[in-house]
This record gives structure tokens, C-alpha cells and sequence, in this order.
């Protein structure tokens, strides 16, 4: 191919060309006034930056293929080399105050990701959130001096191993909603009614002196229904129905286990002091989040929102999709184009083998041959 320059070169002498006018379709054609070679010279980058720019708009967008402007076969034929671009942040090293932690699931996959309360700072995908996961985004990423999580089981060895100064907030919200999981939103007892009215006191929770009033509160349920929580049910013959949880050859059961459920999960929090940690960390004036809200129901509910409007794609593509739309969320992103390599959009074509087979020794006189002349006859063969 001739040098991409105002003036490029002749591919048969090497002598530079002048303009010679243009080609059916608008293209400059050029002239080698040495040996009268004629060519045209091509951009595959210009045409490659249109291509991506497009998909680009497309992938971030809420337009349809259609409301592009573009027929849908040519616009995928055109763009398929852009799936395999995947926009990267590129490690600053900054220390957040705090950050949440969240995993949100798609087309069988979970992309694990880290918000600041403004803006991306990472993201990982896997297949779901589990210790080496949540390891390999975490590594990543400076300890912050708070971490707000929704209780995920795996995340939190995670943050104890990596991150042992880092303090951890729960999300109130979760909270609330495993409480109704064990009482109901409609507790039958007087003991679930009381702990639910507990509950839903969190979030009227402004400063330190009311939260250790609820503190206090919460101590005082306990003490005061203790023999309930320890109620046991002794499996005897005249007993007519059996919990769904108690194995056939258990001989009791604790009588409230849903109640007990509920009380540890409030008890554990207090005990590791990760239910108050907005207001016990946070310095004067300063307004520390205490429910993963924020990054759940803005980022996470974006990428569904935004899959929802691309949907049919397949897995991978879906998780280029969510890499571009996370990394528009980022703290001073970089132009897309940058990340595009000429490897990515070259289409080299690989001449396909031939393959000679063996077709063995002829085997003449052994076989019907239509040259021999005794193919179907048809029409008169001669008098009757």
C-alpha cells in the first residue's frame, strides 16, 4: 500500500505521485509521472474511527440500531471488530475516605464495583461474588478509611485480609430487609413487633448520643425477652408438626429460631461495631453514607436499565456493553479512541489451507462413467 501522505509514493518505482484527478466514487486518484502508474490511496483509520464512533455512540446511547440511521446487518458487519475493545482505568494510586461495595448480576455474569460516591473507581467481572473475586479488585485499590458493604459473606475476609485498618459500615438497608426476611413485615409475637419497631428507628439515627439510646434500647429488648429467645420444642409422640429445618433425628429445636435469627444479626453488628460506623468515624460537619444506595440504585440500576434497552446481546458482549458504561463513570475518563490499536480494526485475511487428498490408484473399468456412453436413453431406439 502507497504511503498515507499529502503525497504518497509510487508502489512500482517508489517516485513520489501528483493528483490526477478523482475516481467514480470521490476518491482522490493519484499519478506516477514517471512511470504513469495510477492508484488510490485509502485511510483505513478515518474509516475505523467513523466505525467506532458510531458503535461507541450506540453502545453509550439509548439509540437503536435503527434510530442510527444505519441498516442493522450493515452497522454490525461494520462494527463487529469493536467488541473486542475494553476501555481500562489506569491505577492513580488516591486514597478514598470511603467507598461501596456492590455486585450486581447480568447474563450470567457479576461485575463486582467500587464507587467513591462520585465516581467509579474500579470494576471486576466474574461469575459471582467469592473470595478470589473480590480479591482481585481489592488488590487493586488503596485501603479507605471506610467501607459501606451489604453483608455479602466472601467480602468481608476479603476487606479483614487486605485492608485491616479499614473500618466497615453495614448498609441499613440491608439490614432492614433481612430483619423482614426472618419477622415478616407483620412480626405475630410481641417480641418481633418490638425488635421491627427497633428496626425501623434506624434511620431517624442523626448523631452519636441517639445511637447509643438505641443502643440501650436494643440491650433492655433483650434482657427483657431472654427466656423467649431461649424457648426450646422437645420432639416427643404426641407432637404434631415438625419444622421444614429440624432434621428427623433431632430431639429439640429452639421454639422462636426466626426471632433468634434476627436478634444475632443485630447482636453480631453491635459486638463488631459496624452499625454505627457513619457517625463514630466521621469528624465534625462530615456526613459519612450508611446504606450501599447510592451505588446500587445509580450505577447497578443503570447497567440493567441500559442492557434492558441493548437487549438479545451475547454474554461477552453484554460485558463489553457494562465496561463501557462503567468507565463513562469514572473520574476523568479518557477519550474511547485512545484505546483503539491499528491491530484492532485490520482485517488480514489468512488464505485457507489446501488440503490434497489421497485419492488412491485408479480403478479404470471398474466403475460407471457417464463418458462411456451409458447414460439413461431416451427417445426412438429404431424400428418395433
Amino acid at each position: 500500500m502507497a504511503k498515507v501522505a499529502n503525497q504518497p509514493l509510487c508502489d512500482v518505482c517508489g517516485n513520489k505521485q501528483v493528483k490526477n484527478g478523482k475516481t467514480s466514487a470521490g476518491r482522490t486518484r493519484w499519478r506516477c509521472k514517471n512511470c504513469g502508474a495510477s492508484s488510490t490511496v485509502s485511510r483505513p483509520d478515518i474509516t475505523a474511527k467513523a466505525q467506532f464512533e458510531s458503535f461507541h455512540q450506540w453502545a453509550t446511547g439509548k439509540l437503536s440500531v435503527k434510530e442510527t440511521g444505519t441498516a442493522r446487518s450493515t452497522f454490525f458487519r461494520n462494527t463487529n471488530w469493536c467488541w473486542n475493545l475494553r476501555p481500562r482505568l489506569e491505577a492513580t494510586g488516591e486514597k478514598h475516605r470511603y467507598l461501596m461495595l456492590d455486585g450486581t448480576y447480568f447474563n450470567g455474569f457479576c461485575a463486582l464495583t467500587a464507587y467513591n460516591g462520585e465516581h467509579i473507581t474500579d470494576w471486576q467481572f466474574c461469575d459471582r461474588e467469592k473470595y478470589a473475586s473480590w480479591t482481585l479488585m481489592l488488590q487493586r485499590i488503596p485501603a479507605p478509611d471506610v467501607v459501606v458493604v451489604d453483608g455479602h459473606g466472601s467480602l468481608e475476609p476479603v476487606i479483614r485480609s487486605l485492608w485491616p485498618e479499614t473500618k466497615i459500615q453495614r448498609c441499613h438497608f440491608h439490614i432492614r430487609q433481612n430483619i423482614h426476611k426472618h419477622l415478616t413485615r407483620n412480626p405475630r409475637t410481641i417480641p418481633g413487633q418490638q425488635l421491627l419497631t427497633l428496626i425501623k428507628a434506624l434511620k431517624d439515627i442523626t448523631d452519636l448520643t441517639q445511637a447509643q439510646k438505641w443502643e440501650e434500647q436494643f440491650l433492655a429488648w433483650r434482657a427483657m425477652h431472654e427466656q423467649t429467645l431461649k424457648a426450646r420444642t422437645y420432639a416427643t409422640e404426641n407432637i404434631g408438626h415438625r419444622p421444614s429445618h429440624v432434621s428427623a433425628n433431632q430431639t429439640w429445636w429452639y421454639t422462636h429460631l426466626r426471632l433468634r435469627r434476627a436478634d444475632s444479626l443485630i447482636h453480631g453488628l453491635l459486638k463488631k461495631k459496624q452499625l454505627f460506623t457513619y457517625l463514630s468515624t466521621a469528624t465534625k460537619d462530615e456526613k459519612l453514607p450508611r446504606t450501599t444506595s447510592p451505588l446500587e440504585g445509580g450505577i447497578n440500576a443503570g447497567i440493567k436499565d441500559h442492557l434492558r434497552l441493548h437487549r438479545g446481546l451475547k454474554p461477552k458482549h453484554a460485558m463489553a456493553l457494562v465496561s463501557w458504561h462503567l468507565y463513562q463513570r469514572a473520574e476523568n475518563p479518557k477519550d474511547p479512541w485512545s484505546f483503539v490499536e491499528p491491530k484492532h480494526w485490520s482485517r488480514k485475511r489468512v488464505p485457507k489451507a489446501v488440503v490434497e487428498e489421497d485419492l488412491g490408484p485408479e480403478l479404470y473399468g471398474q466403475h460407471f462413467s457417464w463418458e462411456d456412453g451409458n447414460g439413461v436413453q431416451k427417445g426412438w431406439s429404431g424400428n418395433r
